[in-house]
């Protein structure tokens, strides 16, 4: 139970709008002398007591700090994959530019200089990383920081280039909309 205590007074003191998102190895410093088997044990009964909720595997929400409604996901994208280059593209770029006709609802798009993955964030979510080749210098022209969601985010040409490279359906796209942004 020391632990625990440990933990909601760790969380209590750190956590704040900007940090209510934490990984293991973000909790492992404070809990040196447990073995991986005990922190991952000790983290289960912080969900099961409520102290923390489960996002995903590896990442944890301190649910008294709020998360703006509808940015946990771009919040979890950007933790999950903190040392790859990443940007919203795809169709949750186009959906936010009001270019196709339907918003993906719980789902974000992200291309990533890392391994493809789809990742369920339960209640929040999935989070869809597409492997790209392309660098940061390759886009630099082409992305913007993106302060709300702590992410790059493609241009309206860019995201368009990536529905076709990835050979994604372009039935949702509203051809007079995206004229009217490239």
């Amino acid at each position: 139970m020391g632990s625990l205590r440990t933990l909601r007074k760790v969380l209590e003191d750190l956590a704040d709008s900007e940090h209510n998102l934490f990984s293991l190895s973000d909790i492992r410093p404070v809990f040196r002398d447990l073995s991986a088997e005990a922190l991952k044990m000790m983290l289960n009964r912080a969900v099961a007591d409520g102290l923390l909720e489960r996002v995903c595997r590896g990442l944890y929400l301190y649910p008294k700090v709020p998360v703006p409604r509808g940015m946990l996901l771009y919040y979890a994208a950007a933790k999950l994959r903190s040392r790859t280059f990443n940007y919203i593209s795809l169709e949750s770029c186009l959906s936010d530019l009001g270019a196709i006709s339907q918003i993906p609802i719980q789902w974000l798009t992200l291309m990533t200089g890392g391994r493809s993955a789809t990742i369920s964030c339960g209640k929040w979510g999935t989070i869809e990383f597409i492997h790209t080749v392309r660098t940061p210098e390759d886009l630099a022209s082409l992305v913007a920081w993106d302060s709300q969601c702590g992410l790059w985010r493609a241009s309206a040409s860019l995201a368009l280039e990536d529905l076709k490279r990835c050979r994604r359906s372009l039935d949702l796209v509203d051809w007079s909309v995206m004229n009217e942004l490239v």
